[in-house]
């Protein structure tokens, strides 16, 4: 990849220190596709190379790759080999982009069983890269976690320390990641669907955020290893603590009926009636100051305008003044340009479709919407990007003339909505 023209961060992403990848779905690739497990193996390394090189780039300090485990022995012996050649290839490229870049190689687990001239390659680079800062490169080979939290035990016992002198803060410096800035990892990656950690890392992993892939690690691209890291950068870390929002104290049974008040008055937005249901349901809805709601109402109104004439560039610029308004009012964390353009995606979306077949592109905006506003994951919005859908296709049937019945469901989808949004971001 040319860095000169690489994928870039939003401004303000929040950057992990320390992401972990299980190299996961190789050989289910290769299978897919008629073809020989090495071959599997040779893709995800150049899939996992790219990745890395991103990431690096994005100034990730710390990254972990899982590339064998304590239980892998159990593969057959020609896979076996293959990996352990890619291994070795992988250590000796590495070398030159180390130094260069000056990157920190550690290799974690054991070296007992590994073979001769890994283990001398392994050592070798140990030592050519052990004075370097700036980056750090974990190499989980031969690794187990309960296999690591058995040797950091034996060492302790083995250099004779009494229990009393025991604490976590001593424990963790004798683990693989010991002398580490950042041993603990905050964003654990595991491709292929797969939805369980497999024992990496258990003590550094007891706060990580984790991500489920569905595709297989050839599959992974910087692209993807983005839309990763936004998602990471959404959630609210608390790390046991408490950092609740006192900003949502609607009722979600009132802004519901404020809001459907001006949704049932859609098609005449420049009247006064629209505008007062919009500064009651604003005002309800994020605690505005009537003041504020009247000028937030006016740029929620100007868009709208803006949008049913198509005119979907000066509507963003309404909405972002909105967002603005609100990002100062309520401190949120959100860049007003990527939401206003989010909304003005959605709008577009959901238009006038009638059923949830045609709405999943909307439904997919929603949940990136809903996460970039409130800080939450992708997974956090899915439900209420699903009932705000909803409410908005029974918003179309009834403005189609399809019956009373359906203002009545778009109300309570809204409502269950607004109920689900305080729930899930308080």
């Amino acid at each position: 990849m040319s860095f000169s023209q690489a994928i870039t961060l939003p401004k303000g992403t929040q950057i992990p220190n320390h992401i972990a990848f299980i190299l996961d779905g190789n050989r289910r690739w290769a299978r897919s596709k008629g073809l020989h497990p090495s071959d599997g193996h040779k893709a995800g390394y150049f899939a996992m190379k790219k990745v890395a090189d991103i990431a690096r780039y994005w100034g990730i300090h710390t990254i972990t790759v899982w590339g064998f485990s304590t239980e892998n022995w159990e593969r057959s012996t020609v896979e076996v080999k293959n990996i352990m050649i890619l291994v070795k290839k992988f250590l000796e490229d590495f070398r030159k982009e180390a130094k260069s870049e000056q990157i920190r190689f550690v290799h974690l687990g054991r070296k007992d069983r590994l073979p001769a001239d890994i283990v001398k390659e392994i050592s070798k680079l140990e030592g050519q890269t052990r004075q370097f800062k700036k980056h750090v490169m974990n190499l989980a080979l031969d690794y187990g976690g309960k296999d690591e939290i058995v040797r950091a035990t034996q060492k302790i016992v083995k250099a004779g320390i009494s229990s009393d002198k025991i604490d976590e803060n001593l424990f963790a410096s004798f683990l693989d990641t010991g002398d580490q800035p950042y041993p603990y990892v905050d964003l654990f990656i595991r491709p292929s669907g797969e939805q369980r950690t497999s024992g990496l890392l258990p003590w550094q992993m007891s706060y990580a955020e984790f991500y489920w892939e569905s595709d297989h690690l050839p599959e992974m691209t910087p692209e993807k290893l983005r839309d990763i890291i936004l998602d990471y950068s959404r959630r609210r870390r608390r790390f046991g603590g408490d950092d609740k929002l006192t900003h949502l104290k609607f009722k979600p049974e009132m802004v519901a009926k404020f809001e459907l008040a001006w949704w049932r008055l859609g098609n005449i937005p420049q009247g006064e009636r629209f505008r007062d249901y919009t500064i009651r349901h604003l005002k309800e809805q994020y605690g505005l100051s009537k003041s504020l709601a009247r000028e937030a109402a006016g740029y929620v109104v100007d868009a709208l305008l803006h949008g049913k004439a198509s005119k979907w560039g000066l509507a963003k610029s309404s909405l972002k003044k909105f967002y603005e308004l609100v990002r100062e009012e309520l401190k949120l964390a959100f860049e007003p340009s990527i939401v206003a353009s989010l909304e003005i995606k959605l709008l577009r979306e959901i238009g006038t479709r009638k059923s949830p077949e045609e709405s999943l592109d909307a439904e997919a905006t929603a949940r990136e919407f809903y996460a970039e506003v409130y800080r939450i994951s992708l997974l956090q919005a899915a439900k209420l990007a699903h009932l705000r859908v909803l409410a908005s296709i029974e918003r179309n049937l009834a403005l189609a003339g399809m019956g009373e019945r359906h203002w009545d469901r778009a109300e309570d989808y809204l409502h269950k909505f607004y109920k689900e949004l305080k729930d899930r971001v308080a």
